[in-house]
């Protein structure tokens, strides 16, 4: 380990999250404003387990921002990055937009949850799965829509894992903001942004294309990106996967008009229909646990509204 890996190391030891860092368990960390400590465990609602000095916070933050040549400053109080010990996701902020310094820790995966997880936990059912099967045979391209910690990216790494059983000579580019996904595909390519480079997920897809992938995803469509992807899927280059956020399947579509609106005037509905052929939408039920709660497949735009078929329908009341 570096001597910059180890600085941050003793930071997060001295603060008291190490052992949270290292819990399996554990998915989420969150350092809120008035210095209480909050983690998320699967299966489990969030809970309070401390406290952390702002002192210790700012410590943090300045030797992420260091180690990723970034600068956090009163006029440049945000820092997102890869927190380096284990390509989590990081998500700082700084004062004048907090009181003290906070910042939230999403986790990366350490195990894929597969669609017999998925089965044996009631989280989907055989219905589904054999509707999901369907549509990656017939390189269909899926849109996984939800909330923040609805388990999206947790879902598309189990498609993708089921991607590759089933193809396993196919060549997969996976583009996104920060280490996520999860690829056991011997033929793929991961290609992140930058912000130090100047380097867009617009600029990931227009270059994508020349890398011959069979099938393109996307961590997260955020913004004008949504019309790049929706052309590569659209002209040769079937069966990717994206997530959205949004809080229903049908909503999904619409959530990809408002990014695309961000680049162009027209919001290409048929564009859409063509190149999102199915959204399944991730919620939690009223006990806590992420479970797909819809699956709809998009038929086509008839010139007003999306023609879509709901193949399932979760019952349960989501939370």
């Amino acid at each position: 380990m570096s001597r910059a890996l180890q600085g941050i190391a003793h930071h997060f030891e001295k603060a008291g999250l190490a052992g949270y860092l290292d819990d399996p368990a554990v998915t989420e960390l969150m350092l809120n404003p008035d210095k209480t400590l909050w983690i998320e465990k699967q299966g489990c609602p969030m809970a309070r387990v401390g406290t952390v000095a702002p002192e210790d916070a700012t410590r943090i933050l300045n030797a992420l921002s260091d180690y990723h040549r970034q600068t956090v400053t009163v006029k440049r109080p945000i820092l997102e990055c890869e927190l380096p010990l284990d390509g989590s996701r990081f998500e700082g902020l700084v004062p004048p937009l907090v009181e003290n310094p906070s910042f939230v820790i999403r986790k990366r995966a350490t195990h894929i949850f597969t669609f017999e997880d998925y089965l044996q936990s009631g989280a989907m059912t055989p219905e589904v799965a054999a509707h999901l099967l369907k549509l990656i045979a017939a390189h269909r391209n899926i849109v996984t829509v939800g909330g923040t910690g609805s388990g999206k990216t947790t879902f598309v790494n189990a498609l993708l894992h089921q991607i590759s059983l089933l193809f396993p000579d196919e060549r997969l580019v996976i583009l996104e903001d920060t280490n996520e996904l999860q690829c056991s595909a011997p033929n793929h390519v991961i290609k992140r942004t930058s912000v130090e480079a100047d380097v867009t997920m617009r600029t990931l897809l227009r270059t994508t294309l020349r890398y011959r992938p069979d099938r393109i995803i996307v961590g997260e469509v955020r913004g004008g990106e949504a019309l790049d992807l929706l052309k590569a899927w659209n002209t040769g280059h079937p069966g990717g996967l994206a997530t959205i956020h949004a809080d229903s399947a049908r909503q999904g579509l619409a959530r990809f008009e408002q990014c695309i609106g961000e680049v162009s005037p027209h919001q290409n509905p048929t564009l859409i229909a063509n190149s999102v052929h199915a959204l399944v939408f991730m919620a939690r039920d009223n006990t806590g646990q992420r479970r797909v709660r819809e699956l709809v497949q998009v038929n086509g735009f008839d010139g007003e509204r999306y023609d879509t078929t709901t193949l399932y329908e979760d019952q349960q009341e989501a939370t």
